[in-house]
C-alpha cells in the first residue's frame, strides 16, 4: 500500500516544497515490497540514461566475491565482454549470459560475471558491444573506510554540540544547534504543543533527517542499529570485529576515552531518548513524548543554529515510549561494565517506560500531528511490546519479560513470516536480539528464530534471482526510503550467513551493495562521496550547496532516500512521470521523496558496511 507524505508546507523563497514523513504502518515501506514475487511490466522512463550501458558497482569488488555487472543489451544472443586495467590492458574476458527485460528498470538486460578475476587493483572497467563501465577498484578498502563515514554521518547530524572543523572538516563545521543562543528558540526548555504543565530539556541528540525536528521513533532503531552493529561484532564477528569499532576509530570528540567509539554516538542519541521521558510525578510519567521539532515548517537552506522557530513537544505515544523502553535496556546491558551508573540509569528508565506502556496501550501518535515536523504514526504496537520485552527480558532475564517475550505471536521470528523490518514494523529488531545475544531462552526457540530469519532471507534471493539490477527489496514498486530497505534486507542477509555459513547469503550482501554503489539503472551511487556518479544534492538544510555555494554538499558515506515511484514531491512528479520503479529517482535538493537522508537509513547502512568490511577481510 502506498505511503502518504508527510506534510510541511512552508513559505520560503527558496522552496514551497512539502515534505513527507518517513512512512507509517499502513503505508510502510516495506509492507507490500518485500514479500511480492511478481510485478506488472513497467515503460522506461523516456529521459536519457545518464551512462555507459555497462552498469558496475563503482566503487569496490572485494577480493574472493562475487563480482557481477549488467548490460544493457537488445541482443537476444550472448555478448562478449572484457574487462580491463588501469593501463588498458585485458586481463578477462567472456561472455554475458542474457537475462531478458527486467520489470524493475524497463531494460532488456544481460549478466556480466567476472568473480573468478581477483586480481586487487585500481581503475579497472568492463567493456561490453562498445560500451566501457565507469571504473571501479578490486579491493577491500573502500568497504572499511566507508564503515567509519557511514558512523560519522551521526556526528554531523548531531543536536546541541558545536561540529568542529578537527573532526568534520572546515566545510561540514557549524556552531551548535537548538542550544537557546538566538536566533534559536532552543531545546534546554521546551512546552508540549498541548498544554501538560512543565517544559523539558531536550537539547542533544541526532536531527532526524533533512529537517531540524528529533524523533523517539525513528531515533530508536538507528541507535538500536549502531548498538546492534556492536553486539553482533562482539558475539558473532571474527577476530578483531569489536576491536574495528573501537575507541579511536572515528572522527569524534569522544574518540580517546576508552570507549568503543560507536557507542559513544550511540549514547549521544540514547540520552536524548531518556530526556523525552515524562518525569515522575506529571500525568502520563514515565511515558515518553513522541517527538521534538519547530512550531511550523522551514525552508531550505537553513543551517541548525539559525533556524528562528519555537520548538515544541508533541504528546506521548505507545510506540515512542516502547522504543525508549527498547533500546535503554539494550544500552543497560552494554554499559553495564562500561559506565555503570548509565547503565543502571538506563534500565530504570526502560522499566518505568514498559510499565507505562503497558498501563496506556492506546495512546497513538496522531497521523495529522504534521505541523512543522513527520508524524511517525503507527496505529499498531503489538511489535513494539515484543521488541521491548525481548530487550529487557535479554537484560535482566526476569520472568515477567520472558512471559511477555513467549507469550507474544511475534515469538520466534513470526514477524518475519510477513516482512522484514523497519521503524513501524520492529518484532524483527527483537528477534534479532534473541538470536544473537545469549539469553536464557530454551535453544530450539533460539534456532527457529534463526530458521525464520534465514527463510525470509530465502525469499529474498528468490526475488533477486529473477532481477537485472539485484537488490533485496521485492519485484513490485519501489516506496520512499527504498535504498534504507534495501540496507535492512541485506542487514538480514548478512546475519543468515552468521547462523548458516552459506555463501549465498553473504553473495547476496555484497550484491546489494553493488546495487547501492551503482549496478542499477542509473549508474548512480547511492553514498555520497563514493563512485564516479554519487549523489551530492541531498534534501537537506544544511547540506544544501545548491541553494548556497557557502554551504557544502553531503558528507562522505551519507544515504539518499532513493528511488519512491510514488512521486511525491512536484520536482519528481514533473521530471519522472511514467518511470519504472528503479529510476523513479533524481540527485535534486527539491526532489525529498526520493533524495533526502534520514538517520535509520545510514543506520542500517551502517551496520551493513560494517558487517562488509569484517568478511572483506
Amino acid at each position: 500500500m502506498p505511503r502518504r507524505p508527510r506534510r510541511r508546507p512552508h513559505p520560503s523563497h527558496r522552496s514551497s516544497r512539502r515534505s513527507p514523513r518517513r512512512s507509517s504502518r499502513r503505508i510502510s515501506i516495506a509492507a507490500a515490497v518485500v514479500l511480492a514475487l511478481t510485478g506488472p511490466s513497467f515503460v522506461p522512463h523516456a529521459a536519457a540514461d545518464p551512462g555507459p550501458a555497462v552498469k558496475v558497482n563503482q566503487v569496490a569488488y572485494v577480493p574472493g566475491q562475487v563480482k557481477q555487472a549488467t548490460l544493457v543489451s537488445s541482443a537476444t544472443a550472448p555478448a562478449d565482454w572484457t574487462l580491463r586495467n588501469s593501463s588498458g590492458q585485458a586481463v578477462a574476458s567472456g561472455r554475458t549470459t542474457v537475462k531478458g527485460t527486467d520489470a524493475l528498470s524497463g531494460d532488456h538486460v544481460h549478466l556480466i560475471d567476472f568473480s573468478s578475476f581477483d586480481t586487487a587493483g585500481t581503475g579497472y572497467t568492463l567493456t561490453a558491444e562498445g560500451a566501457t563501465s565507469h571504473p571501479f577498484d578490486i579491493s577491500a578498502g573502500a568497504l572499511r573506510e566507508l564503515r567509519y563515514d557511514a558512523l560519522e554521518f551521526f556526528y554531523h547530524q548531531r543536536s546541541g554540540t558545536p561540529i568542529e572543523a578537527q573532526y568534520a572538516g572546515a566545510a561540514h563545521a557549524r556552531p551548535a544547534g537548538h542550544v537557546d543562543v538566538a536566533p534559536n528558540q532552543g531545546d534546554g526548555n521546551v512546552p508540549c504543543r498541548t498544554s501538560c504543565g512543565y517544559t523539558l530539556d531536550v537539547r542533544g541528540g541526532w536531527y532526524d533527517a533533512g529537517d531540524h525536528g528529533k524523533y523517539v521513533v525513528n531515533g530508536g532503531i538507528s541507535a538500536w542499529q549502531l548498538l546492534d552493529e556492536y553486539e553482533r561484532a562482539v558475539h558473532l564477528g571474527g577476530p578483531g570485529a569489536a576491536d574495528a569499532l573501537g575507541d579511536g576509530r572515528l572522527a569524534i570528540p569522544e574518540r580517546g576515552n576508552g570507549v568503543p567509539d560507536i557507542l559513544d554516538e550511540a549514547r549521544w542519541e540514547v540520552e536524548f531518548l531518556l530526556k523525552m521521558q515524562v518525569p515522575a510525578g506529571r500525568p502520563n510519567a514515565g511515558m515518553a513524548h513522541h517527538k521534538i521539532h519547530d512550531q511550523n515548517w522551514t525552508g531550505l537552506p537553513l543551517r541548525p543554529h539559525d533556524d528562528p522557530q519555537p520548538r515544541l513537544l508533541s504528546p506521548v505515544s505507545t510506540a515512542a515510549t516502547l522504543n525508549l523502553a527498547a533500546v535503554a535496556a539494550q544500552a543497560a546491558r552494554i554499559w553495564q561494565d562500561i559506565d555503570p551508573a548509565f547503565a543502571e540509569r538506563c534500565l530504570a528508565a526502560a522499566q518505568r517506560a514498559y510499565t507505562a506502556a503497558k498501563a496506556n496501550p492506546g495512546a497513538i501518535a496522531s497521523p495529522n500531528d504534521n505541523m512543522g515536523g513527520g508524524t511517525y504514526d503507527d496505529p499498531s504496537v503489538t511489535d513494539e511490546f515484543y521488541w521491548a520485552a525481548a530487550e529487557l527480558y535479554t537484560t535482566t532475564s526476569a520472568s515477567s519479560y520472558r512471559s511477555d517475550v513467549t507469550g507474544s505471536p511475534l515469538y520466534r521470528g513470526a514477524s518475519f513470516g510477513q516482512r522484514g523490518f523497519d521503524w513501524g514494523w520492529v518484532g524483527g529488531l527483537g528477534d534479532t536480539t534473541l538470536a544473537v545475544v545469549p539469553n536464557g531462552l530454551p535453544s530450539a526457540d533460539v534456532t527457529a528464530t534463526r530458521q525464520a530469519m534465514a527463510a525470509f532471507a530465502d525469499r529474498l534471493l528468490g526475488q533477486t534471482a529473477s532481477q537485472g539490477y539485484p537488490a533485496p527489496y521485492g519485484n513490485s514498486t519501489y516506496y520512499w526510503g527504498s535504498n534504507g530497505q534495501v540496507a535492512n534486507n541485506a542487514m538480514v542477509l548478512a546475519l543468515a550467513h552468521d547462523f548458516t555459513q552459506d555463501g549465498k547469503y553473504r553473495d547476496g550482501v555484497y550484491s546489494a551493495l553493488s546495487y547501492l554503489m551503482g549496478r542499477n539503472p542509473l549508474n548512480q551511487s547511492y553514498i555520497a562521496g563514493y563512485g564516479e556518479q554519487a549523489s551530492r544534492n541531498v534534501h537537506h538544510r544544511f547540506w544544501a550547496r545548491p541553494l548556497d555555494a557557502s554551504l557544502p554538499s553531503a558528507p562522505p558515506g551519507s544515504l539518499a532516500g532513493g528511488p519512491n515511484a510514488q512521486l511525491q514531491d512536484p520536482v519528481a512528479q514533473a521530471r519522472l512521470q511514467g518511470c519504472a520503479p528503479q529510476r523513479c529517482y533524481l540527485d535534486d535538493i527539491e526532489a525529498y521523496s526520493v533524495n533526502e537522508v534520514a538517520i535509520n537509513w545510514n543506520s542500517a547502512l551502517a551496520w551493513l558496511a560494517g558487517w562488509a568490511a569484517e568478511k572483506a577481510g
